[in-house]
């Protein structure tokens, strides 16, 4: 059996092992279009591992969070890779958050997170002794990770264990061949028997080429973010979190340790004018007019207008990113905040404005397409791909 996955992101490489460890015989073949793999949302990404305490109960988000977590810290500790369980704060920072607060303690509970504490007072200060809040959840079992080593150390194992893994390799057109396909790339053809397709960003394209509807898009939303000067990294000692605002999709900004020293903070939520586009100044005009011409977009924009506009002032003024920080962690100030880095999140929107919030997978007779996989996808890289890994072969075997 020729297996062909498209797209050499930590998701992408998690399937790859995982079909080799179900299926050692299988002859697999990865393709990534950048000349290095795992070059986007892999290690485009704050580095935290999530333990499963904001997602639905029941999802398969929060499946694949508790049990990708676990599957994520075995693969660091047994390849030596830099990663630590520092534990994070989920913070109230009035009454008025309380009450959505109890529901997220009530939600890990459902997900098996263990260990969860609710804190109050002084016992809050206990654990990050610069944060203001009338309340918080201690989630001991979230942690930091070097992703960028996890994606190095993955492409590695799926080498030695005899995958074929191809960088600068552009899929360009999908053919339909017998009961197989061409995959034809910038840089030769590769036959194959079924393909899996874990293109991230470029998802929804790589499927229409397969000769599936685009019902659902890809918008991609840039978030932005600053680092804390080394002087003042003291504020923080682990990660802080707010109370997730139910009427806008995205956690906040936020702080957060790195495993190799710093502190960030953010991200904002913006619309990206091109899919790899990391700075303001990045347009790619075919992505822009694939968002704006998309009705889903609008109606989105249109529910939310409120948080929209506060999310791009925010990210032309470091003053009002600051102060949206100070909530938090009052004693930070503006000058304590340097430029950092900034990522592109692949979110998958319907044509009705509403964002997709669990993974999502279609299965055809010769292909699998994840056409939705945001955060946690990185935590649960390896447990997305042994659900991929199942599929693809309970199809192919059937």
């Amino acid at each position: 059996m020729r297996i062909c996955i498209i797209g050499g992101g930590i998701v992408g490489l998690g399937t790859a092992l995982q079909l080799q460890r179900l299926r050692p015989n299988i002859e697999l073949t990865l393709l990534e279009k950048e000349p290095e793999f795992g070059r986007h949302q892999s290690t485009h990404n704050s580095g935290v591992l999530h333990a499963g305490l904001y997602y639905k109960p029941g999802s398969v988000k929060a499946r694949m969070a508790v049990e990708g977590i676990r599957l994520m810290t075995e693969f660091c500790r047994s390849h030596g890779i830099a990663h630590e369980i520092c534990g994070k704060l989920v913070v109230a920072v009035d009454a008025e958050e309380v009450p959505r607060l109890r529901k997220l303690h009530e939600r890990g509970n459902q997900n098996g997170l263990k260990g969860l504490d609710w804190l109050e007072g002084g016992a809050i200060r206990e654990v990050e002794p610069n944060v203001a809040g009338v309340a918080a959840l201690h989630v001991p079992e979230e942690g930091i990770v070097d992703y960028d080593a996890v994606v190095r150390a993955m492409a590695a194992d799926a080498r030695k264990a005899g995958g074929s893994l191809h960088a600068s390799a552009s899929v360009e057109r999908l053919d339909k061949d017998g009961s197989g396909w061409r995959v034809i790339t910038s840089q030769a053809e590769y036959p194959s028997d079924f393909i899996i397709n874990c293109a991230g960003l470029h998802c929804d394209r790589v499927s229409a080429l397969a000769g599936e509807v685009r019902a659902t898009r890809i918008v991609p939303f840039r978030g932005e973010y600053f680092k804390i000067k080394p002087e003042r990294s003291g504020l923080v000692r682990n990660l802080i979190y707010p109370v997730p605002d139910p009427t806008f999709p995205f956690l906040g900004v936020h702080f957060t340790r790195l495993i190799h020293g710093g502190v960030e903070a953010g991200p904002n939520a913006i619309l990206a004018t091109a899919r790899e586009g990391y700075r303001k100044r990045d347009v790619n005009p075919a992505d822009l007019w694939d968002a704006i011409t998309f009705p889903g977009l609008w109606r989105f924009m249109y529910r939310h207008i409120g948080m929209c506009r506060d999310e791009v002032m925010r990210s032309f003024s470091k003053r009002l990113f600051c102060a949206s920080l100070q909530r938090l962690v009052p004693a930070l100030v503006e000058g304590d905040l340097v430029p950092g880095g900034a990522g592109v999140r692949a979110q998958a929107m319907t044509p009705a404005g509403e964002l997709v919030q669990d993974f999502e997978i279609i299965e055809r007779a010769r292909a699998l397409h994840v056409l939705n996989a945001p955060s946690p996808a990185a935590t649960a890289s390896l447990a997305i791909g042994e659900q991929i890994a199942r599929s693809a072969i309970h199809i192919t075997s059937s």
